[in-house]
């Protein structure tokens, strides 16, 4: 009974999936071209195409910045075979270009400022790093210079003292730090 249900509503499930993965197929022109061949596009034939070549048209046509009225009189001027072209349709959605245009500039503006923010957390953390080295070499040097034995290890785990010579290597490598990190 149980196992009834869940396959019921997975294949209700799968039903509705392909129901809408079929939807945008609905808005799909077809028709002839001049070579006989059978084009598909959402978008209309291009002018001038015969009406008996245009196979299906989408249920309901999608065009930004015009209204119905204006699309199905587009549609009944190609169909009639008016071959000048038809002055454009001035419509409320004329507005959206420039609506777009001050939506696209608002996008701009964000992805710049996103990026100069972007920029500014790597020089912030390029310059904490840099402070962090400074602040180490110092005291590196420090050490070095104050006279006490200093201990590394080795490769094979044991602490070794460090003779005059790995000092002096020591000393001007936390000098060549400081000189790069530290600011003047």
């Amino acid at each position: 009974m149980v196992r009834d249900s869940v396959f019921r509503t997975i294949m209700a499930a799968a039903a509705a999936l392909l129901v809408l993965v079929s939807l945008p197929a609905e808005a799909q022109w077809k028709w002839k071209d001049k070579g006989g061949r059978i084009q598909y596009s959402d978008l209309p034939p291009p002018a001038g195409t015969p009406d008996d070549d245009i196979l299906s048209r989408p249920a309901a046509p999608r065009r930004s910045g015009t209204t119905a009225a204006a699309a199905s009189a587009a549609a009944s001027a190609a169909a009639s075979g008016a071959s000048a072209p038809s002055a454009p349709v001035v419509t409320a959605g004329a507005q959206a270009p420039k609506a777009a245009d001050q939506e696209f500039e608002a996008k701009r503006k964000k992805a710049e400022s996103e990026v100069l923010a972007k920029n500014k957390a790597e020089e912030d953390r390029v310059a904490a790093a840099k402070s962090d080295n400074c602040g180490r070499a110092r005291a590196q040097l420090r050490t070095l210079d104050s006279g006490v034995r200093v201990t590394r290890t080795n490769d094979k785990g044991e602490m070794e003292y460090l003779d005059d010579k790995q000092r002096a290597a020591e000393t001007k490598h936390a000098k060549d730090a400081i000189a790069a990190d530290c600011p003047r």
